[in-house]
């Protein structure tokens, strides 16, 4: 495969200036694939410790999130436990590019496979990469992406001193090391990474148990007793609370299914440990939490420079960030294919496709999705394209530079203008370092304009806004924005990709009795009123097994129905009384349709959780684990519950 992400586009494309990669514009693509299956089998002088909450530690997402995430303690011992001090990853680390000051950053996390000392490890064990995942944390946007690829993905492998061969991404590191898998990937989307974080499978176990588990909504039965051949677990369908093992065992799992599930099962532990570490974090906790930070985790940084000051300021981006902000991205699955000795194949076109988007995630997303689920029309108080007037100046000293960015924003429908009074498109000086996105403060439109431009001319280009300066001014002339392009301008302006999905028709049925006698039974063991989904998926039964379930959460008796579609995907209704669960904080939307209240829960533009809060009781509809259903299939099922008894 060979990555159109290092061309760039346009007559400038070639002479960037910076040698980066950059994003071509999203693709129109045709969907036609094999079916994926899975094969058988520094303040020590007073003492002061300040917590904070960073994003390279915020999700220890070991082995099988491979997130980097978690807590710190602010202080130099730990900063520099967890720097890179293996051989392997302070060579790799040498690889990395520079993060540019309050800027979007991008690490590559690698989940490792170890053999737990003393137990069954012989000499000459060789770790591999369970998990590869890259991660995005864009402080102006307040976004977090993430972007997994399956273990079996055939890439071109890229090996220090050989030549590049073709194997599973997961080679990279067994073969290569850290520096294999950093090329590898590097190589595979054309992304500058600033960071390089190594995990592993005992990290995971032991901070989970530190914090007391994990709440997660288990989409269906889980079983694989001791003595099969497959990694046990045993878990039960519904919302509930899971220990280190059963989290790993959760995330891991791909007997029944494949890799493209279990990806989707580890990002869902992403968002799950954020929640668990935002609700559940104390200054107690820290401390039993170091011990496990500084044996299984490395940081590594051009330089080995990890220090105190990004660890706070990436903490205090992760503890506020918005929960509808964590764009959990995902090759389209559709492009998936299968080779005989069962890797999995997927088309460069497809990969770029998943690349825009996780470099350009659209915080929009949940309220165009809902204004299009709802037949909603949008609201915007920006300028149309059409109606912004925006003047581009080379910053950079790159020779037409500014000619190729002004025609490809006039390809996107922009007014683009001349300099004023015949000037060369030349700002005063040629020493930008980052492009600016200057507006005329005496228009309000003028900001509101500049704002969209900050997303054309974002994604890995970092950008900055401000008011026009008097130096732009006689260049601009009477555009409303002007454009000065920066030393990490790569060349090519490409249109964010739309996420808002098209609005469809709800793809549903009524069929009360799907549940009613179960429903009727559970009845009798729980005291707040149980509803009926009258409207359920079109294609979807109860599951065999636990189809209707009655436990307790928390200490709350609560319902779970679990159904599952045609094409054997699991989604669930939870009915309890329980008003504070974990699940229901930092909503994206709350809606009002026919005098009952919705509370919408995004992962992009895409509905994961739909709310009902009526009678005192809170009833979910949760989505499946790739999000199969459509945002208007969730909404219709939500408002199709009726109580029950009135169905009897």
């Amino acid at each position: 495969m060979r990555t159109t992400l290092k061309r760039g586009i346009g007559r400038g494309a070639g002479a960037n200036g910076n040698g980066r990669a950059v994003l071509p514009p999203a693709f129109q693509l045709p969907r036609t694939h094999t079916r994926y299956r899975q094969p058988p089998r520094e303040r020590s002088a007073a003492g002061v410790i300040a917590a904070v909450l960073g994003w390279l530690l915020v999700s220890i997402v070991t082995v099988a999130v491979g997130l980097a995430g978690g807590l710190y303690l602010y202080y130099h011992e730990t900063v520099r436990d967890i720097a890179a001090h293996t051989p392997e990853l302070k060579i790799a680390q040498e690889r990395l590019d520079l993060p540019l000051p309050d800027a979007a950053a991008t690490a590559l996390v690698v989940g490792v496979d170890e053999r737990l000392k003393g137990v069954d490890a012989g000499e000459g064990v060789i770790a591999r990469s369970d998990t590869l995942l890259l991660m995005r944390a864009d402080p102006k946007q307040r976004a977090l992406s993430l972007l997994s690829f399956p273990r079996d993905l055939l890439v071109p492998i890229h090996c220090r001193d050989r030549a590049p061969f073709t194997g599973r991404i997961n080679e990279a590191y067994s073969t290569c090391g850290p520096e294999g898998a950093l090329e590898t990937v590097r190589n595979l989307t054309g992304l500058p990474i600033n960071y390089l974080v190594t995990v592993n499978f005992v990290g995971f176990v032991q901070l989970v148990a530190k914090l007391g588990g994990v709440w997660m909504d288990v989409d269906r039965r889980y079983y694989n007793p001791p003595g099969t051949g497959f990694a046990e677990i045993d878990l039960h369908a519904g919302y509930q609370r899971l220990n280190g093992r059963q989290a790993l065992s959760f995330v891991r799992y791909r007997h029944t299914d494949s890799d493209i599930y279990r990806l989707a099962r580890q990002q869902l532990f992403v968002h799950a440990f954020k929640q668990a570490v935002t609700s559940q974090f104390s200054i107690g906790k820290l401390f039993q939490i170091v011990g496990v930070v500084r044996e299984n985790l490395e940081i590594g940084a051009k330089g080995g420079q990890i220090d105190g000051r990004t660890v706070q300021r990436w903490g205090v981006f992760a503890f506020d960030l918005p929960s509808g902000n964590v764009f959990q991205t995902k090759i389209d699955p559709g492009c998936y294919g299968e080779t005989a000795d069962f890797a999995v194949t997927a088309s460069q076109e497809c990969i770029d496709e998943a690349l825009a988007e996780f470099s350009r995630p659209d915080v929009e997303a949940p309220e165009k999705a809902t204004n299009a689920a709802l037949g909603r029309r949008p609201r915007t108080d920006a300028p149309r394209p059409a109606d912004t007037t925006v003047v581009v100046l080379n910053g950079n000293g790159v020779p037409g530079a500014a000619a190729d960015a002004s025609y490809q924003l006039a390809q996107q429908g922009y007014a683009t203008q001349e300099p004023a009074n015949g000037a060369a498109a030349n700002a005063p000086t040629q020493d930008y370092l980052r492009t600016q996105v200057y507006f005329d403060d005496a228009r309000a439109e003028a900001r509101r304009a500049a704002t969209r431009l900050v997303t054309v001319f974002g994604g890995q280009t970092d950008v900055d806004m401000a008011s026009m300066p008097l130096a732009i001014q006689p260049l601009a002339g009477d555009a409303m924005v002007a454009v000065v392009l920066g030393r990490t301008f790569g060349g090519n302006v490409a249109t964010r990709p739309d996420q808002t999905p098209q609005r469809t028709p709800p793809a549903v049925v009524r069929n009360a009795d799907a549940t009613l006698a179960g429903l009727r039974e559970a009845q009798k063991q729980v005291r707040f009123p149980l509803q009926v989904p009258t409207m359920v998926e079109q294609t979807s039964r109860l599951a065999s097994e636990e189809g209707v379930r009655v436990y307790k959460m928390a200490g709350h008796p609560t319902v779970r129905l679990t159904f599952v579609t045609g094409a054997s995907e699991y989604w669930g209704i939870q009915m309890v009384r329980w008003r504070q669960a974990p699940a229901l904080r930092g909503a994206n939307k709350t809606v009002t349709m026919k005098g009952r209240t919705y509370d919408l829960y995004y992962s992009g533009s895409k509905l994961h959780l739909v709310v009902l809060r009526d009678l005192g009781t809170t009833y979910w509809v949760t989505n499946t684990l790739l999000g199969t259903l459509s945002n208007e299939t969730m909404l219709a099922i939500a408002r199709g519950l009726r109580p029950l008894k009135a169905a009897r």
